[in-house]
């Protein structure tokens, strides 16, 4: 099944949050460094990810590599 990816940016809070498929009740799990998984409470299964701080922490640098907790099929 495919999964749309939705990427939301909340500046107030300087959050930037990547979520697969449908909004479902989820918990954080957190990874450090600001960095959270987000975690289908039904299924156990790593629907997204949260960054903290994400426009403070890239106002100095060109790229921010983050380790993804899970795989991207990207698919045309």
């Amino acid at each position: 099944m495919k999964e749309k990816l939705h990427v939301y940016y909340d500046k107030e809070g300087d959050v930037l949050e990547i979520r697969m498929g449908k909004p479902t009740i989820a918990s954080f799990k957190d990874l450090g460094n600001d960095v959270f998984e987000r975690i289908d409470e039904k299924s156990g299964e790593i629907k997204g990810f949260a960054i903290f701080n994400f426009n403070k922490r890239s106002e100095k640098l060109k790229s921010i590599d983050v380790s993804l907790p899970f795989g991207l099929k990207m698919c045309a």
